[in-house]
């Protein structure tokens, strides 16, 4: 049976024979190959889809999956976790000019107040997951209603199980302030929970993917979340589906992706949680182990920022 990554290394393959170029905006000296509308999935009964053709930071993964569904917006939660993934996001919109971005950092670790200030990067995607602002300053824990509905028998074969992090209302152009905007448009845009043949199934829609950088971020992040769900609802995990809407790779990775296609899957690692965690909100990272990891050394590319719009 042809492992599971290969759908991950094919698409590579895929952007890079059939991907049409385009600019990056912000960006001149780089440029994106993509494609439109793809499709991968992975049987979580089957390991845990970490891909193993290079080393991925799961550990970043699981502390901004944990910021996420804390529906936290302000990075000091990952910088006291020395996790630096969103640091170019945070220092951007800030918009100081007489700090370096790691002398940004450094005050956001140690200025409590300077944090709470200036590390903000606006109603990103756990305040829309878990603090979506309706009609009359009403909040809504879309996250935290889809798991009561499938905690409920009769509720839980329901087909509008979706949570979005799509609210025009703080993206870019559509925003009243830039105060009100978001630091970056959500790529991964919503995602929807089925239950079908007994087992918990999730599917992403990703809007725009940065497939070397981001994707195997996303894949794992997501596969993730259906774990923590499947356990807090007490039903099995089944399929991650992971649907892209522009999925791309940037001018400047093109060597590290070569490098990679060279590589031979190896089996997919497991993922075992703390079995008396049974509310979402009580997740920390001693609770998530990762077992049987075995990647090829790491690849390292460097972000395009603007690459997101």
């Amino acid at each position: 049976m042809k492992h599971p990554e290969y759908q991950y290394l094919d698409l590579l393959k895929d952007i890079l024979k059939n991907g049409e170029k385009k600019p990056v905006w912000g960006n001149p000296g780089v440029f994106i190959k993509g494609v439109f509308g793809r499709q991968i999935r992975f049987d979580l009964s089957k390991g845990f889809p970490l891909l193993t053709t290079k080393k991925v930071f799961m550990r970043g993964i699981t502390h901004e999956l944990i910021w996420f569904l804390r529906g936290d917006s302000n990075i000091k939660y990952l910088v006291d976790n020395d996790v630096h993934i969103w640091d170019e996001w945070g220092y951007g919109r800030s918009k100081i000019k007489n700090l370096t971005q790691e002398q940004y950092i450094e005050k956001i670790k140690t200025d409590k107040k300077f944090a709470e200030k200036y590390g903000e990067l606006g109603p990103i995607y756990g305040v829309q997951w878990r603090k979506w602002r309706a009609q009359n300053n009403k909040t809504i824990d879309q996250l935290g209603w889809v798991i009561n509905k499938l905690k409920d028998p009769k509720q839980r074969f329901r087909k509008h199980l979706i949570v979005s992090a799509w609210n025009p209302a703080y993206i870019y152009e559509m925003a009243p302030s830039r105060e009100k905007s978001v630091a970056l448009p959500p790529c991964h845009t919503m995602f929807h929970f089925n239950v079908l043949g007994g087992k918990l199934h999730l599917q992403l829609y990703q809007r725009s993917a940065d497939i070397f950088l981001g994707v195997p971020f996303n894949i794992a992040s997501y596969s993730l979340l259906l774990l923590m769900v499947s356990q807090i609802v007490g039903i099995a995990p089944g399929d991650f589906v992971h649907t892209f809407g522009d999925v791309h790779t940037y001018s400047n990775h093109q060597e590290q992706i070569i490098e990679q296609l060279k590589r031979k899957p190896r089996p997919f690692p497991t993922v075992k949680l703390n079995p008396n965690i049974k509310n979402i909100d009580d997740f920390t990272i001693k609770d998530i182990e990762v077992v049987d990891y075995n990647p090829y050394p790491p690849i390292k590319g460097e972000v395009t920022v603007v690459g997101g719009f």
